[in-house]
């Protein structure tokens, strides 16, 4: 039987894994486990309210180097922590993310508050090693732990109205210092179709380099869509709801002439101030081609078939 691997399979032996990996690769060895691993030391962020355990490994992978998680843990996009790439990990070191709720609302037919047990299955969590490409043309490969948003929404019973999902993060000046600025229009709001929610690409993450989600990321729980730029994967999300109509997105809203609602990586269509026909990866010097949906299109061209991405953009 010859089987043809998907763009994202690969050997394990070809993925380039941090230290706490080789770790694993060796303990799995020996032990004769069958595709799970414990996760051994959790971030100093104890407050989470959700407990990962054991996650199966490798459930998506890219036959790329995965970047360093010091990279990725200290050069972010957190606007609610301040605007410099430093500040989200240095301001947000005491946020508290313990017994967090997420209110669910709109075209449903299970509202209400929930909390993060309530909607993610942790013995169904897995590993997927995603490219991330921000829209300001830099990029990272992230081995993110979470479980398919479609398998969260599926329990919540969007009804046929439901054509959108809007998603708001956590409101907190006290705990946002970057909140105490008129950056954007506070909360950050973001939004997918529910095709888009639903693919099974896209990811509700908990956790990323075999840790609980680092405050700095967006802890306790984000959203990762890897075909579309960065601040499409909301962080810290405490609203879902289930809307008839388009939801506003806070990007789209501040400068809707260059940040569209579906923002899917594309680089024929720049950015008003900048090319997005390359993109710098983090750690490497030179940069690289972009790949139209950031190189996810066999996945989720079909989405837009029907679509003008330059106009649709």
């Amino acid at each position: 039987m010859i089987k043809v691997r998907k763009p994202w399979e690969i050997s394990e032996s070809k993925v380039t894994p941090e230290e706490i990996y080789q770790q694993r690769r060796l303990f799995m060895k020996a032990g004769g486990t069958l595709g799970t691993v414990m996760l051994l030391s959790p971030w100093s962020n104890a407050s989470a309210s959700l407990v990962i355990g054991d996650y199966q490994r490798n459930v998506i992978t890219l036959d790329e180097e995965i970047t360093k998680e010091a990279d990725a843990t200290s050069y972010n996009n957190f606007y609610e922590f301040g605007t410099g790439k430093g500040d989200p990990v240095k301001k947000s070191q005491k946020f508290d993310t313990s017994d967090w709720k997420i209110t669910v609302g709109g075209e449903c037919g299970k509202p209400g508050e929930y909390a993060l047990e309530d909607l993610i299955d942790s013995s169904a969590i897995e590993e997927r090693i995603y490219r991330l490409r921000c829209v300001e043309a830099w990029s990272m490969v992230i081995p993110w732990l979470g479980v398919p948003l479609a398998s969260i929404l599926k329990k919540l019973e969007p009804n046929s109205k439901a054509r959108y999902v809007a998603f708001k993060t956590l409101h907190d000046p006290r705990q946002m210092p970057g909140q105490n600025r008129s950056v954007l229009q506070w909360p950050y709001r973001e939004g997918l179709r529910i095709d888009e929610a639903m693919h099974p690409l896209t990811l509700m993450s908990v956790g990323m380099y075999g840790k609980t989600m680092p405050n700095q990321n967006g802890a306790p729980i984000r959203l990762v869509v890897p075909w579309k730029y960065g601040f499409k994967s909301i962080k810290s999300i405490v609203s879902i709801d289930f809307t008839e109509e388009q939801p506003s997105t806070s990007w789209n809203m501040s400068s809707s002439r260059e940040y569209g609602f579906y923002s899917n990586v594309n680089p024929e269509v720049n950015h008003p101030r900048w090319s997005q026909k390359k993109e710098r990866r983090i750690g490497e010097f030179f940069k690289q081609d972009t790949l139209m949906f950031n190189g996810y299109g066999e996945e989720v061209a079909s989405l837009y078939d029907d679509m003008d991405l330059r106009v649709n953009f």
